[in-house]
Order: C-alpha cells, then sequence, then structure tokens
C-alpha cells in the first residue's frame, strides 16, 4: 500500500509545547492529581484502561488524553512483578518531544500510584540491526523496584522485533514506514508482549488507517477504540481544561471554546475532520489558503476570456479564422505589444476542449527571479485549429521565449506536438500524471510562500488555486473536482496546472530564443474542413535568433 505523506501545515500541532492556551498540556498536571479518584479519568480514558486486549488500536483526536492513560496502564505494568504480568514497556513516539511528556505523566504515576519516587535518567537504547551495524538512540527512562522500566525512545529503533514487553507506538500514521513498523511490533506477541498503536490520521491511504479498518473488519485481532474530538468534549474534556486554569465551567463557555478551535482551521473542513474528527481524508487537504494565494495577486494583471458557441465549429475554415484574427488583434496585440523586450519570458498551457476551458498563461521572469503572469487567456469551446493559431499568435510575441510548458494529456497532446514543432526544443510536452505530479507541484506550491509568483487578481484564478489539494500523497485539482465561474461555466481548476506548468518551463534549463516570423493572420493557418491541420501543412519559415547564454 502506497503512503500518502502530506507536507501541509498542521493546525493542531503535535508538538506539547507549541500547543494554544486552549488545550491541556501534559507537562502541566497537578502535582497532587490521583488518576484513579473518581471522576478524574474520563469515560474514553477508563475504557481504554479496561480493554485488556494484548493488540489495541485507537484512532484519535487530537488532544483527547489517550496518551495520558496510555501512561498510568504503563506505570501499572511496569511497577508491577512479573508474577502479577509486570514488564518492560517501551515507548515510541513520532518526536522527542512526544517521549518527553509520556515520561512526564509516567513520573507522577510513579509517585501518586506506584507511590514510588522515580527519577527520569537520560538513556541509550542499542539498535543492533539486521546488517550487523549498531545505531545508539537516545530517550528517556524509569526504572521501578521490581526491576522493570518504562524507556520513551527519540526515534524508531529499526530492530524493534528485539523488544521484550509492551510497546507503545504514538501518532503511528506520521513515523516513516508506517507499514514496516506494524509488521514488526507482530512478532513481540510470541514472547507474551503487548501492543498498544495510537495515532491521529495521516491521510485515508496510510498503513494506519487500512489498520483501523481491518480491525473494524476482524480481519486481524485487535481491539479497535474510535476516540473523536466531540466524544472527549462530551466525557468532560473542556470542564478538565476549565479545572486546570480555575474557571467556573458553563455550556455557554465550551460551545464558545470548541468554536475557537474548530474555527481555526477555516474552509479546510477535510483537514479538521481528520486532525480532530478522527476521519481519514481522502485527499491530505487543500495545498494552498486562501489568504496564500491572494497575497500572490495584482489587480494590474489582466484575465482575457473567449468564448463561442456550439454553432461555431460548423462555420466556414475562413469565418472561423476571421473571428479568432480579430480577436487576437483587438484584445490580445495591445497586451503583447508592452511586453519588456529585455526581460526572459515561458509559458504553460492546459489544454481543453469542450467542458472545461483552456488556459493560457504567459509569465515574464523579473531580475527579482519573481514570476510574473503578463496576462491569463482562457478559452472556451474553441475548436482545435484555432486554439492552435491563438497559442501561436501569443507565443510568436514572447520576448526572450525560454521555456513553455503544454499539458500532452490526452486531446491535448495535438497542441503540445504542434507547438513543438514550431518552436523546437524550448517546448515540454507534459503527461499530467502522478510522477510529474509529485515532482514538480511541490516547487509551485512553496513559490506563494516564497512569493515569487504574480497571478490576476481573479475570482476564478483563486477558485482554482484554492482546488489544489494532497491527493493521495501529490498535489493536483482533484478529479472530480468542479465549480461554477463567474460566467456560469463549469471550472476543473483550469488556471491551477495552467500556472503550474508555466512555472515549470520558467525553472528549466534551456536556451532563450527570440523568434522573428512573417506573422500571418490566423486565416491563413487554418487547417482541413476545422479539423487539426495535416502534418504537411505548410507555415512560413521561422528565423530563430539566439539571445541570451545557456
Amino acid at each position: 500500500m502506497t503512503e500518502a505523506v502530506s507536507e501541509e501545515v498542521v493546525v493542531l500541532t503535535r508538538d506539547p509545547a507549541k500547543l494554544p492556551d486552549e488545550l491541556l498540556r501534559g507537562a502541566d498536571i497537578p502535582e497532587d492529581l490521583d488518576p484513579l479518584a473518581e471522576g478524574v479519568l474520563m469515560r474514553h480514558q477508563a475504557e481504554w484502561l479496561e480493554d485488556e486486549s494484548d493488540l489495541k488500536v485507537c484512532a484519535k483526536g487530537r488532544r483527547t488524553g489517550i496518551t495520558f492513560a496510555e501512561a498510568l496502564d504503563d506505570t501499572l505494568i511496569a511497577s508491577a512483578a512479573r508474577s502479577a504480568g509486570g514488564q518492560n514497556v517501551f515507548y515510541i513516539g513520532d518526536t522527542k518531544d512526544k517521549g518527553r511528556e509520556f515520561i512526564g505523566y509516567v513520573k507522577h504515576f510513579a509517585y501518586t500510584v506506584a507511590k514510588e519516587v522515580a527519577a527520569i535518567e537520560d538513556s541509550i537504547f542499542v539498535d543492533e540491526r539486521a546488517d550487523g551495524t549498531t545505531a545508539f538512540i537516545s530517550g528517556y527512562r524509569i526504572s521501578f523496584a521490581s526491576g522493570f522500566r518504562v524507556e520513551a525512545l527519540s526515534s524508531r529503533p529499526e530492530n524493534i522485533r528485539g523488544l521484550q514487553g509492551t510497546v507503545v507506538i504514538d501518532e503511528a500514521a506520521f513515523h516513516k514506514n508506517v507499514n514496516e513498523v506494524l509488521d514488526a511490533v507482530n512478532a513481540l506477541l510470541i514472547w507474551g508482549g503487548k501492543i498498544r498503536v495510537i495515532s491521529s490520521h495521516n491521510g485515508f491511504l496510510n498503513a494506519f488507517n487500512q489498520l483501523c479498518l481491518d480491525a473494524q473488519a476482524e480481519k486481524i485481532p485487535f481491539s479497535y477504540h474510535y476516540i473523536p474530538f466531540q466524544a472527549a468534549i462530551d466525557n468532560g474534556l473542556f470542564r478538565k481544561v476549565c479545572d486546570q486554569k480555575g474557571e467556573a465551567w458553563t455550556q455557554e463557555a465550551q460551545d464558545a471554546w470548541e468554536k475557537q478551535i474548530r474555527g481555526a482551521y477555516g474552509s479546510r473542513t477535510a483537514k479538521m475532520k481528520q486532525e480532530l474528527d478522527a476521519i481519514a481524508a481522502e485527499g491530505e487537504g487543500a495545498a494552498l489558503t486562501r489568504v496564500l494565494i491572494e497575497s500572490c495577486m495584482s489587480a494590474d494583471i489582466p484575465v482575457i476570456r473567449w468564448d463561442r458557441n456550439d454553432d461555431f465549429k460548423n462555420l466556414s475554415d475562413e469565418e472561423r479564422a476571421r473571428q479568432a484574427d480579430a480577436f487576437c488583434r483587438t484584445q490580445l496585440k495591445p497586451l503583447l505589444s508592452r511586453l519588456n523586450p529585455d526581460r526572459e519570458h515561458a509559458f504553460g498551457e492546459d489544454f481543453a476542449r469542450s467542458g472545461d476551458k483552456t488556459a493560457i498563461i504567459p509569465i515574464e521572469i523579473g531580475l527579482d527571479l519573481v514570476r510574473r503572469a503578463c496576462f491569463v487567456l482562457e478559452l472556451k469551446n474553441i475548436p482545435y485549429d484555432q486554439q492552435r493559431d491563438i497559442l501561436f499568435y501569443v507565443v510568436d510575441a514572447l520576448p526572450r521565449l525560454m521555456g513553455g510548458a503544454l499539458d500532452a494529456t490526452g486531446n491535448g497532446e495535438y497542441l503540445a506536438e504542434k507547438a513543438r514543432q514550431r518552436y523546437g526544443d524550448t517546448i515540454v510536452e507534459v503527461k499530467l500524471n502522478q510522477p510529474w505530479y509529485s515532482t514538480n507541484m511541490l516547487p509551485y506550491i512553496e513559490a506563494f510562500s516564497d512569493k515569487t509568483i504574480l497571478l490576476p487578481r481573479d475570482a476564478d484564478v483563486l477558485a482554482d488555486h484554492q482546488a489544489l489539494a494532497y491527493v493521495n500523497g501529490i498535489i493536483k485539482v482533484p478529479d472530480n473536482h468542479t465549480s461554477k465561474g463567474a460566467d456560469g461555466y463549469e471550472r476543473h481548476g483550469d488556471t491551477a496546472p495552467a500556472g503550474a506548468l508555466a512555472f515549470f518551463a520558467s525553472r528549466q534549463e534551456s536556451i532563450s530564443y527570440e523568434y522573428d516570423t512573417n506573422r500571418k493572420t490566423t486565416g491563413s493557418q487554418a487547417g482541413h474542413n476545422g479539423g487539426p491541420p495535416l502534418d504537411d501543412d505548410r507555415r512560413n519559415s521561422i528565423n530563430v535568433h539566439l539571445r541570451g547564454s545557456l
């Protein structure tokens, strides 16, 4: 199974030290807190403790208190004699900070429950690996009079099979090589060990989610616990927050508190459901926020849209060419004539023949290396010949053309091929598939954070980029995504792939060219009977003069 790893910013951090003030921290528990006193444990915590299964898995919302309950159970296990079921406990979190929080719980419980004054020791775990090498993993340890210990490791040992006792894997979905972790812990059962796997979700295809699904379907002998944030609230989480702060609980305060926490996610509903409601996201969430996109937009950059009805394709070649030429001269020529001849330019094109829109985005690469869109051109229901002619009209006019990238997926292959034939190696024909998205979308997303991309301040361009999401570990417009533009037409994130392709083209190692063409009207470039032109169509020669350098 492929693991999906999201690079998206987490709204509710897993680092205990960076939690908002509204939530409990493990280090803040009162010294005199007795976890076994009536009413201290919430219902879901008590149910976790009461479950004595050797194999337990818990899908949880953030800060619901399961690690707290597990630390109590582990203290009881390690402090007990062997005859009473005592054994060593190994806690493996996804960060060193989580290990420090966990061992802090154990220290507290050692005093209040086991009646032992325990000291936290820095420890070194010797990890003897299969290839014969040895690694030393730092951690924290508390030793008990029973001879057993609780050890919190700062990272996952490769030789996890060598551990004997109870093994707790916290935030399992965020460990590297999740499958290997889960496969390895099964071997611990041979020696009477116990396994606890606890985590919030990190994508639908993550191995932790598959473990949960298998446990629910009873395909594996894991006892399954599901603890969303709402269950913790219903079981008294906010009351404990109030007790810790010395404030009185009211329903109104609880509602406002929950609203504040959920409101921090904004429009990222899938992310909120994943982090709080323990519902694995099909896609790990939006790749860009509205605020970030708008910070990279300018009202000075125009958006040009041209659409034709279905009757347009049935007009004569000459009439279609005449209308396309008129559009180019009236709408595009004034914009193209203003381009800076001293700046390098590139472009990206996302193709559509019907249904969605073709988007063409030429960009200027400034001396500050910011990629500024010259304009955005959208074509709706435009035949192949006219799309070709309009594209050539634009690209012919781009000074110091350093590169272009065109969507060569499906019907887009025709236009990408024609552009390659006309402009040579400076054109990249791109198959928009998983390998391409995986390699090239993240730099485009990072350009918004770096403020190295500038797009038109336009509602549809904004919505297109808001549609970019993590899907199966890559960033793309989800296949099932549709939206309605300001003009009433359906969209499929049209300008987002075009922008990504333009950005990609601008980053290629390329020679800068300028094209001096005997520009023809679009009428003289028409194909045959309105369809794609034959390969033997003849055009005037292109005189290419090298400018710039390698």
